[in-house]
């Protein structure tokens, strides 16, 4: 993943604000995209810098500035037009925070993973997005660690004025992000659900020597998100608990059922796991069972040519005086021994069901 360009480090003698750079900074090509409506109208476009989004915030409606793209110099000037608390503006720019809400009477900050597949879809990534929304407006951070998002539900559900979105708050538009956040968790649990029943029922049928490495890298992508997921569910929670200024009631209700579905997607996630854990189980299991197979052909192989060693052992022995050295048929005798022992042996075997 991309590396942090910023680290924390907190000196005496220094504010906690200070950012040290733990890489040369580079700097960002930042995209801002503004959408401004009202019950009756509707504005979309590109902002070429943030200053053009700010004579929006006194108008009446809604605002939503979504800026990809972390950048400092312009979460500076957003500090300076609404006047943000510091450690708030110090979450946004590192980016490696653990999702929380916080309440700061004016504004609400909200700090939530977004997740996606990489390039060959085998792992899962995420990055983070920072919400702030206040009475009339809300503001989305986005890392910009890969083109495009999982909100295009909720921009054109904007754009053609479908369901309640254009005839609610900022809160509303709020609970929108944050349940498409937790929506694509769904649609990501089913992809990785359907590579486990597919790597279930090949167990089945065989097995193959790259499973165990199948098995760990779905693990790891349970263990990953249900470390993204988890937080997520304590952010609902205190928004629902502390029941903020900023929230009405009737955006609640809706809250309420994606804090449902964060149940639901953690309980799904808990079911893989042990899912996995079994086909680990299986596979081991398998692999014991065939490792057995084998040694009890080898076993039966030995148990065949220990007595019919023994016999030429004692024969080949080269002692002058020895009983049936000097009788004619003494050669064909012992072969005819050793041919009836063995049908013997393997008449018992049998009967024993060792094979």
């Amino acid at each position: 993943m991309t590396p942090k360009l910023y680290r924390q480090i907190k000196k005496a003698g220094f504010p906690r604000k200070v950012l040290t750079p733990t890489l040369e900074r580079k700097s960002k090509v930042v995209k801002i995209s503004v959408m401004d409506w009202t019950a009756d109208s509707f504005q979309e476009k590109e902002a070429q810098t943030i200053e053009e989004c700010f004579p929006l915030r006194g108008k009446e409606g809604v605002t939503w500035i979504n800026i990809d793209g972390c950048d400092e110099d312009v979460i500076q000037k957003i500090d300076t037009h609404l006047g943000i608390h510091p450690l708030v503006l110090e979450d946004i720019i590192d980016t490696h925070q653990r999702p929380k809400a916080e309440d700061h009477g004016d504004h609400v900050f909200l700090v939530l993973r977004m997740i996606y597949f990489n390039g060959d879809g085998s792992d899962i990534f995420s990055e983070q997005v920072s919400l702030l929304w206040g009475e009339n407006f809300v503001i989305s951070f986005q890392e910009q660690e890969r083109p495009g998002d999982v909100f295009d539900g909720v921009r054109e559900r904007l754009r053609s004025a479908k369901g309640r979105i254009r005839k609610e708050g900022a809160d509303y538009l709020a609970y929108s992000l944050i349940d498409e956040i937790a929506d694509y968790y769904f649609v990501i649990l089913e992809r990785l659900g359907d590579r486990i029943d597919s790597l279930e029922a090949e167990l089945m049928s065989g097995i193959r020597r790259e499973m165990p490495v199948e098995i760990h890298r779905l693990k790891k992508n349970m263990i990953f998100l249900h470390r993204q997921m988890w937080p997520l569910r304590d952010v609902i929670n205190s928004l629902l608990r502390d029941e903020p200024r900023l929230v009405t009631k009737t955006t609640q209700i809706y809250l309420r059922d994606v804090y449902g579905h964060t149940i639901q997607i953690n309980d799904t996630i808990d079911a893989f796991r042990e899912s996995l854990s079994a086909m680990h189980d299986v596979y081991l299991s398998s692999v014991s069972n065939r490792m057995n197979e084998v040694m009890k052909v080898l076993t039966m192989f030995s148990a065949f040519f220990i007595p019919l060693t023994f016999l030429a052992g004692i024969y080949g022995m080269n002692f002058e005086y020895m009983p049936e050295l000097k009788w004619r048929y003494g050669y064909f005798a012992l072969l005819s021994f050793m041919a009836a022992l063995s049908v013997f042996m393997l008449i018992y075997f049998k009967r024993k069901k060792w094979f």
